[in-house]
């Protein structure tokens, strides 16, 4: 892997905030990586130093081996999980939302 993607996939984790959470692909898409599964094999390699707990798959669950630990993580942050989930409209990284598309103008109709 391209060491300068290897690097811009940690800085990305790295400015999660705390009390935050982005999902895998928020991650892939912000640090331009081809995939988000390539941001888990970073985070699985060389991500013990980041805060790799707020990196969440895209319906708010943790991967089952890692589950139990990462939401005790979120939890010491303000993140409050419901049934093994995070709620990623509350707790979504705003700088991983899209902007919303603008409200159409009135027109004729």
């Amino acid at each position: 892997m391209d060491e300068e993607l290897h690097e811009l996939i940690r800085e990305t984790v790295r400015a999660i905030p705390e009390g935050r959470v982005a999902s895998y692909g928020d991650v892939a898409k912000l640090s331009r990586a081809p995939s988000a599964r390539l941001v888990g094999q970073v985070l699985n390699q060389d991500g013990r130093d980041l805060p790799w707990h707020r990196v969440l798959k895209a319906d708010g669950t943790c991967a089952p081996h890692i589950a139990e630990e990462q939401l005790q993580l979120l939890r010491e942050e303000g993140v409050v999980p419901v049934g093994g989930k995070v709620d990623m409209r509350s707790y979504r990284w705003e700088d991983a939302v899209d902007e919303p598309a603008p409200e159409p103008q009135g027109g004729l109709w």
